[in-house]
C-alpha cells in the first residue's frame, strides 16, 4: 500500500472483527488514531488530519463500527465497547505491518469516541500508549448499573440516553428527515446556537414528545456550512441510525463487561480537552475533579471559553495547537 504524504488524504479499508474498518489517513510518523464520536464520522476530525500530518505524525480517522463505510453488525450486542476496542486495535496492527513492525498507537477520542479511547487505554495498554479526551472526562467503571442512573434524571422528562435505548424509537424520530435532526442537534450543542440559559434543555424528552422539539431552528452553527452538513446527513441517510445508536443500547452491558476495572485509573500519558459550555463537562465536573486518582498520567488539561460540545470542529486551531503540544511532549519522553 501507498504511505500517504503530508498533503494526500488517502482513504482505505482494513480487515476488522466486524468485517471491516474505513479510515482515513493524513501524513507519516507516530501513529495517531482519531476517534469520533455520535452522531459523526471520521469527517469531524477534518481539520485535524492536515495539522497533524504537518507536524510529523500519520493521522488516522476511522469509522467507528456501524458507521460511514465501516461494517454494521445487525446484532445489537455487537457494538459493546470492548468489541469497539478490538476493531481500534485491529486498525493499529493492520497499519503497524507498514511500520516497521511497530503496533502501538496514541488513541485520541470525542464524545463516545472519548469513552472507546479511554477503554481501548485501559484494556489494551500495550497497544495504546497515550491517550486524548475530548469533551467527556473519564471517569472509571462503578456506582449502579448505567440505566438505573439515566433512569432517575430529569423527573417527568426523559433523558435522551433512556430515550434512545428501544430499538427503533428514535429511528422513527431521526430518519425521516435526517439532515434536519442533525443541523437541530449540531445547533443545540455548539456555543453559538445552543438554547438560552432557562430554556427547555435538549437532552431531555417531555412525555410524549420528541428530543427535535427542543432544538434550535434557523440557523447553522458557525463551524458547519451546507457542504458539511450535506455529507453528514448523506452518511446517515445511505446507513440509517442504528448502527451509532446502538453504542447507547449496551451501556448496561459495558458496566458487566468492564466490571474487573472497577475505580481503574487510565495510567498512560494523557490529555483533555473540554468546551466551557459544554454540559458533558458541567455535569461532569467531579469527575474532572477527581483526575489527580483517576488520570495520574495527566499532562495537559484545558477548559476552552465559550466552547460548546463539538469542540474540535468548533474550535479547531485550539485543539490543533493543544493537541500538537501535548502529543510533542508524549513523544518526545518515548
Amino acid at each position: 500500500m501507498p504511505q500517504p504524504s503530508t498533503t494526500d488524504r488517502i482513504h482505505r479499508l482494513v480487515p476488522s472483527p466486524a468485517g471491516r474498518t474505513h479510515l482515513v489517513e493524513q501524513g507519516t510518523g507516530p501513529l495517531v488514531l482519531l476517534v469520533h464520536g455520535f452522531p459523526e464520522s471520521w469527517y469531524s476530525w477534518r481539520h485535524q488530519l492536515p495539522a497533524l500530518a504537518a507536524a510529523g505524525y500519520r493521522a488516522v480517522a476511522i469509522d467507528v463500527r456501524g458507521y460511514g463505510r465501516s461494517s454494521r453488525p445487525e446484532a445489537p450486542t455487537a457494538y459493546r465497547i470492548l468489541e469497539l476496542v478490538e476493531d481500534n486495535v485491529a486498525v493499529v496492527k493492520a497499519l503497524g505491518e507498514e511500520a516497521l513492525g511497530e503496533e502501538s498507537a496514541i488513541v485520541v477520542g470525542h464524545d463516545w469516541g472519548a469513552n472507546i479511547a479511554a477503554v481501548s487505554a485501559l484494556v489494551r495498554p500495550d497497544v495504546f500508549r497515550a491517550v486524548g479526551l475530548l469533551s467527556v472526562p473519564y471517569a472509571p467503571r462503578g456506582g449502579p448499573r448505567p440505566s438505573e442512573i439515566f433512569a432517575q434524571m430529569g423527573g417527568d422528562e426523559e433523558f435522551y440516553v433512556s430515550y434512545f435505548q428501544e430499538p427503533g424509537r428514535a429511528e422513527a424520530e431521526i430518519e425521516p428527515d435526517v439532515r434536519g435532526w442533525l443541523a437541530g442537534l449540531y445547533a443545540a450543542l455548539s456555543a453559538d446556537t445552543m438554547p438560552a440559559p432557562g430554556a427547555p434543555d435538549p437532552h431531555f424528552v417531555s412525555p410524549g414528545g420528541a428530543q427535535r422539539d427542543r432544538f434550535p431552528t434557523g440557523r447553522l452553527p458557525h463551524w458547519l456550512d451546507e457542504h458539511d452538513l450535506d455529507l453528514y446527513a448523506g452518511e446517515f441517510e445511505r446507513t440509517g441510525m442504528t448502527g451509532a445508536l446502538n453504542r447507547y443500547r449496551n451501556m448496561d452491558r459495558d458496566w458487566e463487561d468492564l466490571a474487573d476495572h472497577d475505580g481503574a485509573p487510565l495510567t498512560q500519558p494523557s490529555l483533555f480537552i473540554g468546551g466551557g459550555r459544554d454540559a458533558s463537562t458541567t455535569w461532569l465536573a467531579d469527575a474532572i475533579a477527581a483526575y489527580p486518582t483517576t488520570l495520574p498520567g495527566l499532562l495537559s488539561s484545558h477548559l476552552l471559553d465559550d466552547c460548546g460540545h463539538w469542540i474540535q470542529q468548533e474550535r479547531p486551531e485550539d485543539v490543533n495547537r493543544i493537541l500538537i503540544d501535548w502529543l510533542a511532549r508524549v513523544t518526545s519522553d518515548k
